[in-house]
């Protein structure tokens, strides 16, 4: 059985740090490349950023580039994201996902129907 659980969500000042984690079991990890979604009430799920297989591609949203980093360790079967100079605007529940697929930079990495695996999803606030 294939289980995606992320934790790692919580409240923050903005300015502050937080890392999300993405558990998975049921499958090979190193096949699958992860992504990060988060979603707001009434609001489309929305593109976080995405990393390769093997962890060496990675893509970010322009919201969050340069503030958040995406990473995995296959051996641990682990992916995460790093956020940093968090602001208001970040508060959603962030989901992890999974493909088997090779990513690319382009609008199929990017879209939610691309992921075959999604987790329930850890919620990030931040206050002002």
């Amino acid at each position: 059985q294939v289980q995606v659980v992320e934790s790692g969500g919580g409240l923050v000042q903005a300015g502050g740090s937080l890392k999300l984690s993405c558990a998975a079991a049921g499958l090979t990890f190193s096949n699958y490349a992860m992504a990060w979604f988060r979603q707001t009430p009434g609001k489309d799920r929305e593109f976080v950023a995405a990393i390769s297989r093997g962890g060496t591609m990675t893509y970010y949203a322009d919201s969050v580039k340069g503030r958040f980093t995406i990473s995995r360790d296959n051996a641990k079967n682990t992916g995460y994201l790093q956020m940093n100079s968090l602001k208001p605007g970040d508060t959603a529940n962030y989901y992890c996902a999974l493909t088997p697929r090779a990513i690319q930079l382009g609008s199929f990495t990017r879209s939610a129907r691309t992921y075959d695996y999604w987790g329930q999803g850890t919620q990030v606030t931040v206050s002002s």
